[in-house]
Protein backbone atom coordinates (compact mmCIF):
# COMPACT_ATOMS: atom_id res chain seq x y z
CA UNK A 1 0.00 0.00 0.00
CA UNK A 2 1.38 3.11 -1.06
CA UNK A 3 0.98 6.46 0.41
CA UNK A 4 -0.73 7.46 -2.59
CA UNK A 5 -3.88 5.69 -3.81
CA UNK A 6 -5.85 6.21 -7.48
CA UNK A 7 -9.30 7.76 -6.52
CA UNK A 8 -11.60 9.91 -7.86
CA UNK A 9 -12.96 13.38 -6.80
CA UNK A 10 -15.93 15.24 -7.58
CA UNK A 11 -16.43 18.83 -6.88
CA UNK A 12 -18.92 21.10 -7.92
CA UNK A 13 -17.70 21.87 -11.75
CA UNK A 14 -14.94 19.32 -12.33
CA UNK A 15 -14.25 15.79 -11.96
CA UNK A 16 -11.02 14.29 -11.47
CA UNK A 17 -10.57 10.91 -12.43
CA UNK A 18 -7.49 8.90 -12.75
CA UNK A 19 -4.99 9.11 -15.75
CA UNK A 20 -5.79 6.27 -17.83
CA UNK A 21 -4.73 5.65 -21.57
CA UNK A 22 -8.22 5.63 -23.14
CA UNK A 23 -8.58 9.65 -22.26
CA UNK A 24 -5.78 9.99 -24.51
CA UNK A 25 -8.11 11.73 -27.45
CA UNK A 26 -9.62 13.73 -24.50
CA UNK A 27 -6.49 15.29 -23.74
CA UNK A 28 -5.40 16.20 -27.25
CA UNK A 29 -8.28 17.91 -28.11
CA UNK A 30 -8.35 19.67 -24.94
CA UNK A 31 -4.90 20.35 -25.45
CA UNK A 32 -5.82 22.08 -28.80
CA UNK A 33 -8.32 25.02 -27.08
CA UNK A 34 -6.12 27.08 -27.05
CA UNK A 35 -2.90 25.62 -28.26
CA UNK A 36 -1.48 25.70 -25.53
CA UNK A 37 1.84 23.60 -26.20
CA UNK A 38 2.65 27.10 -28.00
CA UNK A 39 3.14 28.80 -24.37
CA UNK A 40 6.73 28.71 -24.39
CA UNK A 41 6.42 28.85 -20.05
CA UNK A 42 4.81 25.98 -19.64
CA UNK A 43 4.75 22.27 -19.90
CA UNK A 44 1.47 21.12 -21.97
CA UNK A 45 2.63 18.49 -24.24
CA UNK A 46 2.07 18.15 -28.09
CA UNK A 47 -0.71 16.61 -29.48
CA UNK A 48 1.64 14.26 -30.74
CA UNK A 49 3.42 13.63 -27.40
CA UNK A 50 0.61 13.25 -25.37
CA UNK A 51 1.06 9.65 -25.25
CA UNK A 52 4.42 9.64 -24.03
CA UNK A 53 2.99 11.90 -21.39
CA UNK A 54 0.63 9.57 -20.29
CA UNK A 55 3.18 6.59 -20.20
CA UNK A 56 5.26 9.10 -17.89
CA UNK A 57 2.97 10.39 -15.29
CA UNK A 58 1.44 6.54 -15.16
CA UNK A 59 5.32 5.01 -14.82
CA UNK A 60 5.76 7.61 -12.20
CA UNK A 61 2.65 6.56 -10.89
CA UNK A 62 4.01 2.85 -10.40
CA UNK A 63 7.08 4.27 -8.50
CA UNK A 64 4.99 5.88 -6.14
CA UNK A 65 6.12 9.25 -6.88
CA UNK A 66 3.06 10.79 -8.62
CA UNK A 67 -0.79 10.77 -8.54
CA UNK A 68 -1.93 11.77 -12.38
CA UNK A 69 -5.68 13.17 -12.71
CA UNK A 70 -7.46 13.95 -15.83
CA UNK A 71 -9.74 17.14 -15.45
CA UNK A 72 -13.04 16.42 -16.51
CA UNK A 73 -16.18 18.94 -16.40
CA UNK A 74 -19.51 17.80 -14.99
CA UNK A 75 -22.26 17.25 -17.38
CA UNK A 76 -24.82 19.28 -16.53
CA UNK A 77 -27.22 17.70 -18.30
CA UNK A 78 -26.73 14.41 -16.11
CA UNK A 79 -23.99 15.47 -12.93
CA UNK A 80 -21.77 12.91 -14.47
CA UNK A 81 -18.59 13.50 -16.56
CA UNK A 82 -18.97 15.37 -19.10
CA UNK A 83 -15.74 16.60 -21.62
CA UNK A 84 -12.06 16.32 -20.79
CA UNK A 85 -10.71 20.18 -20.35
CA UNK A 86 -6.92 18.90 -18.83
CA UNK A 87 -4.83 17.32 -16.51
CA UNK A 88 -3.55 18.10 -12.70
CA UNK A 89 -1.36 15.58 -10.32
CA UNK A 90 0.00 15.02 -7.23
CA UNK A 91 3.82 15.15 -7.42
CA UNK A 92 7.12 15.11 -5.41
CA UNK A 93 5.48 13.02 -2.87
CA UNK A 94 6.67 13.00 0.21
CA UNK A 95 5.15 10.54 2.71
CA UNK A 96 7.58 10.73 5.59
CA UNK A 97 6.23 14.44 6.53
CA UNK A 98 3.59 13.89 4.75
CA UNK A 99 3.65 16.44 2.16
CA UNK A 100 2.51 16.89 -1.53
CA UNK A 101 3.01 19.12 -4.63
CA UNK A 102 -0.04 19.79 -6.92
CA UNK A 103 1.17 20.37 -10.39
CA UNK A 104 1.91 20.10 -13.90
CA UNK A 105 -1.75 21.10 -14.08
CA UNK A 106 -3.45 22.58 -17.61
CA UNK A 107 -7.11 23.23 -18.48
CA UNK A 108 -8.57 24.13 -21.64
CA UNK A 109 -8.36 27.62 -22.49
CA UNK A 110 -12.38 28.22 -22.74
CA UNK A 111 -12.96 27.36 -19.34
CA UNK A 112 -10.25 29.62 -17.85
CA UNK A 113 -11.81 31.97 -15.79
CA UNK A 114 -14.94 29.41 -15.41
CA UNK A 115 -14.15 28.25 -11.76
CA UNK A 116 -12.94 25.07 -12.99
CA UNK A 117 -9.43 25.22 -11.28
CA UNK A 118 -10.27 26.77 -7.92
CA UNK A 119 -12.97 23.35 -8.16
CA UNK A 120 -10.05 21.23 -8.61
CA UNK A 121 -7.94 22.94 -6.06
CA UNK A 122 -10.56 22.63 -3.47
CA UNK A 123 -10.72 18.56 -4.18
CA UNK A 124 -6.55 18.08 -4.36
CA UNK A 125 -6.43 20.21 -0.94
CA UNK A 126 -9.01 18.62 0.56
CA UNK A 127 -8.09 15.45 0.27
CA UNK A 128 -4.42 16.49 0.65
CA UNK A 129 -4.99 17.76 4.01
CA UNK A 130 -8.00 15.96 5.82
CA UNK A 131 -7.57 12.31 3.76
CA UNK A 132 -3.44 11.82 3.36
CA UNK A 133 -2.67 14.15 6.86
CA UNK A 134 -0.07 16.69 4.94
CA UNK A 135 1.58 19.03 6.90
CA UNK A 136 2.04 21.36 3.68
CA UNK A 137 1.27 21.11 0.27
CA UNK A 138 3.51 23.24 -2.27
CA UNK A 139 3.14 24.41 -5.54
CA UNK A 140 6.08 25.29 -8.13
CA UNK A 141 5.66 27.32 -11.30
CA UNK A 142 7.83 29.15 -14.13
CA UNK A 143 9.06 32.78 -13.08
CA UNK A 144 7.84 34.06 -16.10
CA UNK A 145 4.23 32.44 -15.81
CA UNK A 146 2.90 35.50 -14.41
CA UNK A 147 -0.79 34.12 -14.94
CA UNK A 148 0.03 30.79 -12.93
CA UNK A 149 1.99 33.09 -10.41
CA UNK A 150 -1.21 35.39 -9.91
CA UNK A 151 -3.59 32.09 -9.45
CA UNK A 152 -1.49 30.36 -6.89
CA UNK A 153 -1.32 33.51 -4.61
CA UNK A 154 -4.87 33.90 -5.13
CA UNK A 155 -5.60 30.67 -3.30
CA UNK A 156 -3.74 31.86 -0.81
CA UNK A 157 -0.42 30.05 -0.96
CA UNK A 158 2.67 32.09 0.65
CA UNK A 159 5.61 32.64 -1.84
CA UNK A 160 8.85 30.36 -0.13
CA UNK A 161 11.19 31.44 -2.68
CA UNK A 162 12.59 31.03 -6.20
CA UNK A 163 15.30 28.14 -7.13
CA UNK A 164 17.38 29.71 -10.03
CA UNK A 165 18.24 27.88 -12.81
CA UNK A 166 16.64 24.78 -11.27
CA UNK A 167 15.84 22.24 -14.71
CA UNK A 168 16.19 22.89 -18.36
CA UNK A 169 13.40 23.24 -20.66
CA UNK A 170 12.65 20.58 -23.63
CA UNK A 171 15.16 23.00 -25.68
CA UNK A 172 17.58 23.28 -23.26
CA UNK A 173 16.95 26.85 -21.62
CA UNK A 174 17.87 26.83 -17.63
CA UNK A 175 14.33 27.50 -16.07
CA UNK A 176 14.03 29.12 -12.67
CA UNK A 177 10.56 28.36 -10.66
CA UNK A 178 8.68 30.34 -7.92
CA UNK A 179 8.22 28.13 -4.86
CA UNK A 180 4.59 28.46 -2.75
CA UNK A 181 3.61 26.64 -0.04
CA UNK A 182 -0.02 26.29 2.20
CA UNK A 183 0.29 25.05 5.75
CA UNK A 184 -1.60 22.77 7.46
CA UNK A 185 -2.95 25.51 9.91
CA UNK A 186 -3.60 27.78 6.69
CA UNK A 187 -6.15 25.30 4.98
CA UNK A 188 -9.24 26.42 6.48
CA UNK A 189 -8.81 30.44 5.32
CA UNK A 190 -7.85 28.92 2.32
CA UNK A 191 -10.35 26.66 1.88
CA UNK A 192 -13.08 29.65 2.60
CA UNK A 193 -11.97 31.42 0.17
CA UNK A 194 -12.26 28.81 -2.52
CA UNK A 195 -15.79 27.90 -1.53
CA UNK A 196 -16.21 31.85 -1.63
CA UNK A 197 -14.91 32.20 -5.33
CA UNK A 198 -17.28 29.36 -6.58
CA UNK A 199 -19.91 30.69 -4.88
CA UNK A 200 -19.80 33.25 -7.76
CA UNK A 201 -19.73 30.18 -10.26
CA UNK A 202 -22.75 28.14 -9.67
Amino acid sequence: MTFLQPLTLTGRHVILEPLRYGHHDGLVAAARDGDLWKLWYTSVPTPDGMGAEIERRLAMQAQGSMLPFTTRLIDPATGGPGRIIGMTTYCNVDAVTPRVEIGYTWNAASTHGTGTNPDSKLLLLQHAFKALGCVAVEFRTHWMNHQSREAIARLGAKQDGVLRSHSRTADGVLRDYVVFSILEHEWPMVRNGLEHRLAKHP
